[in-house]
């Protein structure tokens, strides 16, 4: 009930938010939107009879996603947004609930165009989890315990970004910020406890300022054929102050989806993230399913 509380909540006002940000607007003009929504579930399940000798664990799994979008280009002027959300969980027989996926995005941008591919812009986006993150480790009984890693704004990034955007075609875009203050939050004091960098903030602080930095975001959203569609999204981040390559953080979330009906679909997840104050290796998260698929869109790729 809480990992559910903890998805619900924070899903529910995101959405309010995004949707009202827009709606405002588009009352008195959807000429100039373009719009795109997204949103999908998949169930995975498994079970043995009592006699099954080939081995196995009962389990079921979860795994839903949204993703929004909602941009202006009038004249000169452009207004992007867009929510991505991930969340999925799996129960295996004798371990319980264990989360699979967990991510918030949120993205809004106002452009200028200079030309017919270049903007000059400013955007502020926000990454983050929905529920707790636990590490499983054996102790000396051979009993396995979870500690608490991660939450809900811990961490919790904010970023601006002040810059210029290059954009050939509707599905790829490329932002180029040498002036991007980024925020990260870490409010949980047992998440402290439990890990030694603290996401970089000090130890006995909230929140980590690094106002001297360069960010490089590229989105690509393609619909490669009438049924498969591949969307990724890069992001690199450099503080000025520790020009370091190991101390560079790049995070790569990519999502290819195959409809095999009208509401069914095929698609696999990967994140992988390098970020020395979370980890000095690289870290990876992949997942595969099959279920419901719900889009829309009110144009078409160019």
């Amino acid at each position: 009930m809480k990992t559910f509380k903890n998805f619900i909540l924070p899903l529910a006002f995101l959405t309010t938010w995004l949707f009202s940000l827009t709606s405002f607007a588009q009352e008195k003009d959807t000429t100039y939107w373009k719009n795109a929504f997204k949103a999908g579930a998949n169930i995975n399940q498994a079970a043995f009879s009592p006699n099954w000798t080939g081995g196995g664990v009962k389990s079921i799994g979860f795994n839903a996603y949204l993703n929004f979008k909602a941009n202006y280009t009038k004249e000169k002027h452009s207004w992007d947004n867009e929510i991505d959300l991930l969340y999925g969980s799996m129960n295996n027989e004798g371990q319980g609930l264990r989360k699979t996926n967990d991510k918030i995005y949120l993205d809004t941008k106002y452009g200028h165009a200079l030309n017919t591919k270049w903007d000059a812009f400013v955007s502020a986006n926000f990454l983050s989890q929905f529920a707790n993150g636990y590490r499983y480790e054996k102790d000396a009984g051979g009993v396995e315990r979870d500690t608490l890693i991660s939450k809900f704004l811990a961490p919790g990034y904010l970023t601006f970004a002040l810059g210029f955007e290059y954009h050939p075609v509707d599905y790829f875009n490329l932002r180029i910020s040498p002036l991007a203050p980024r925020f990260t939050f870490q409010t949980s004091d047992k998440v402290a406890q439990n890990i030694d960098n603290n996401y970089g903030v000090e130890p006995g602080k909230k929140m980590r300022s690094e106002w001297l930095a360069f960010q490089l975001v590229a989105n690509f959203d393609k619909d490669l054929t009438e049924t498969i569609n591949l969307k990724w999204r890069y992001v690199m981040f450099i503080n000025y102050q520790k020009l370091h390559f190991n101390e560079i953080d790049h995070r790569l979330d990519l999502t290819i989806s195959a409809k095999v009906a009208k509401y069914i679909d095929v698609n696999f997840t990967l994140i992988s993230i390098y970020d020395i104050d979370q980890d000095s290796s690289i870290q990876f998260s992949e997942a595969l399913g099959v279920g419901f698929v719900y889009s829309i869109k009110n144009y078409k790729d160019e």
